[in-house]
């Protein structure tokens, strides 16, 4: 896993557990499957960009905003 990636799993999570959400909440809101947002999290699978929007989306956040996050972590 590269440090870009790294740093997007662990932005991904600490974005839901501020929520107070699981994982299955926030694939619900995203659209996606849960088992995916797992392995996003956890660094094994790399999103696209368009997963990476609709990661942000169900966040309530623009896609910038969450990758900026990873720069700062």
């Amino acid at each position: 896993m590269s440090l870009l990636e790294h740093r997007f799993a662990r932005v991904v999570r600490e974005q839901r557990e501020a929520r107070g959400w699981t994982q299955e909440e926030l694939a619900e809101r995203a659209n996606l499957n849960r088992s995916y947002v797992g392995e996003i999290e956890r660094g094994v699978a790399t999103p696209s960009i368009a997963t990476v929007a609709k990661l942000a989306s169900g966040l309530g956040l623009q896609p910038s905003l969450l990758l900026a996050r990873c720069e700062k972590t």
